[in-house]
Order: C-alpha cells, then sequence, then structure tokens
C-alpha cells in the first residue's frame, strides 16, 4: 500500500514510517516539522513539507493516490491544553477535519489515528478496557474523543473506514538504534528522566508519594514505541483485508511506578538522577492499565518491547549519544 503518514517526522511517527516500509509498504511522510525533525526522515520515504491547517496541501498531496493514512500530527500536551484550549481546538479537531474532507475529495478511504487513553478520565475499573466510560478529564483528551466522534461519522456517511488506537504511554526507541531525533520539550516521564541522566536539566520532579501503590507513586501501563508502531501497521492491513473500522487499547496490560523507573534508569545508566518529591496534580489517577485484550484479538497485537529495561536501555542508548 501507498501510505501517507501525517506527523511522521516526529517521535511515534518515525518508528511508524519504518515499520511500515519493513512491511513493504510505500510511505509518504507530511510534517510542518514544529515538532517534527529532519534527522527522523529516512532512505526510502518521500518527504512533503505540509500542515494540516492547510486544506489545499493536503487535498493536492492525497491527490497523488493514496491506499491509506496515518495521523499523528495532534498537539498532546494535557497540562497545555486545559492552558490554551483554542490551540487544541483549531489543531487537533479542525485539523482532523481538513485531513477527513481532503481524504473525501480524493477518494483516500482509510485512516489510522492516534488516539489516546486520555479519552477515558478518571479509571473506575481496572485494567481499563474499550468498553469503559469515556469521561476525559483534560481538553486534550476531549478533542480525541471527539476525533472519533468525527471519525464514526465520516465512516457512516462517507464510507472512510478508521482505526482508533488508544495508546497508553508511549515511550522508549527504536530498539535497532535507527530513530536518533530526540523529542523536543518532553513532558512524559521516561524522556524527562533520560534528560536528567545525560545532564540536560537538573533533576526529576516526582508527583506524589503517597498513593495507594507498592511503593506510593503514580502507577502508569507504559508501551514501547516499536510495539506502537507494529499496531498501526496491523490496523492498516486490517482494514484492507476486512474493510472494517476500529477502536482498540494499546497498552503492555502491567503497570511500571515512577520510582520503579527512576530505579531501572539508575542502575542502567549508572547515572544518580536527583528527584524531588512534590505534591500530587490534580486529575492524576493512583493506576492506569490497559486491557489489550481485544488488540490481541483483532489485531493479532501483543506488546514485545515494553518491559522496563528495554523501555530505558532503548532510550539511554540514543540520549547517551
Amino acid at each position: 500500500m501507498k501510505v501517507l503518514v501525517i506527523g511522521g517526522a516526529g517521535y511515534i511517527g518515525s518508528h511508524v514510517s519504518l515499520e511500515l516500509m519493513e512491511a513493504g509498504h510505500s510511505v509518504v511522510v507530511y510534517d510542518n516539522l514544529s515538532s517534527g525533525l529532519r534527522e527522523n526522515l529516512f532512505e526510502g520515504e518521500r518527504f512533503v513539507e505540509g500542515d494540516i491547517m492547510d486544506p489545499g496541501r493536503l487535498e493536492e498531496t492525497l491527490g497523488e493516490g493514496f491506499d491509506g493514512v496515518v495521523h499523528l500530527a495532534a498537539f498532546k500536551a494535557a497540562g497545555e491544553s486545559m492552558v490554551e484550549p483554542e490551540k487544541y481546538a483549531r489543531n487537533n479537531i479542525s485539523g482532523t477535519i481538513n485531513i477527513l474532507n481532503a481524504m473525501c475529495a480524493t477518494g483516500v478511504k482509510r485512516i489510522v489515528f492516534s488516539s489516546s487513553a486520555a479519552v477515558y478520565g478518571e479509571p473506575e475499573y481496572l485494567p481499563v478496557d474499550e468498553k469503559h466510560p469515556t469521561r476525559p478529564e483534560n481538553f486534550y483528551g476531549f478533542t480525541k474523543l471527539e476525533i472519533e466522534r468525527f471519525l464514526e461519522w465520516y465512516d457512516r456517511l462517507k464510507g472512510v473506514r478508521y482505526s482508533a488506537l488508544r495508546y497508553f504511554n508511549a515511550a522508549g526507541y527504536d530498539v535497532r538504534g535507527r530513530v536518533s531525533g530526540l523529542e523536543r520539550n518532553p513532558a512524559n516521564l521516561l524522556p524527562v528522566i533520560m534528560e536528567v541522566a545525560a545532564g540536560m536539566r537538573g533533576e526529576l520532579r516526582i508527583f506524589g508519594d503517597d498513593y495507594e501503590t507498592k511503593d506510593g507513586t503514580g502507577v502508569r501501563d507504559y508501551v514501547h514505541v516499536n510495539d506502537l508502531a507494529r499496531a498501526h501497521v496491523a490496523a492498516l492491513e486490517r482494514m484492507a483485508r476486512t474493510d472494517e473500522s476500529l477502536v482498540v487499547n494499546l497498552g503492555s496490560e502491567a503497570g511500571l511506578s515512577v520510582l520503579e523507573i527512576v530505579e531501572a534508569a539508575r542502575r542502567i545508566t549508572g547515572r544518580a538522577i536527583p528527584a524531588a518529591i512534590e505534591g500530587r496534580r490534580a486529575g492524576d489517577p493512583a493506576r492506569l492499565v490497559a486491557s489489550s485484550a481485544l488488540a490481541a484479538d483483532r489485531l493479532g497485537w501483543k506488546a514485545m518491547h515494553s518491559d522496563v529495561d528495554a523501555l530505558v536501555s532503548s532510550s539511554w542508548e540514543v540520549y547517551r549519544r
């Protein structure tokens, strides 16, 4: 298949592009390089510099003829979304509508969308499955859920099949060392730990050590980015085979606490990684762990590289350079 990877120069997008090419698909990367990096572009793919807020550029590019789209161009900082909702509404929601309209105009009928576990909000039970109520607690999660609703309507009215992949916590770097571009201004735990280990920032801030967990720190479900990339390929190929849409969780089904990751990072990097304990952040649950049973059933997918050592060591290989 010929696939347009929107946001393909970014952290997850670069891994997805590599996985698509490994599976024999032709890749064109569409990215405005606001957070994506040229060093995340690879031999064998074509690059189009463009923005999802430019409907004409989208339609012109999709008009070249594609079998599918992978959409990874949403803003993703939950905290920022609560301060600048207009930025997230414009890019995430309006930008996705531009993509869908360009697809309809050019006859492209398949899209894989990077959704998020943020659509669920505070967990009512664990592990969280796809039947869990969707009550996002930040505007970022709200935009992801609204996009899923738009996808459902475009499926019903325009025949655009979609796979909405609800990521839990993406982490790690390519286990074969092919991706070297560091995320800009990361907010997620593991890259922040890596920046402290590499001397790029002074210390790690841990928000809360009094949760009802084994060591008092928050527990999350971390999934290796290589595992995520495989799921995108599987979802695209499944749509081509079945002509069916899908909403599915992607998680490791195993929780790791903040301190477990910090201790693993200290052991693997050999660095002290100073950390300061601060108060809990509003809206942070004690534990959030996925059920990925549906992904196993529909995509034949399970996490293969999402143990703590693989997550930390693959990240450190990139940061220590």
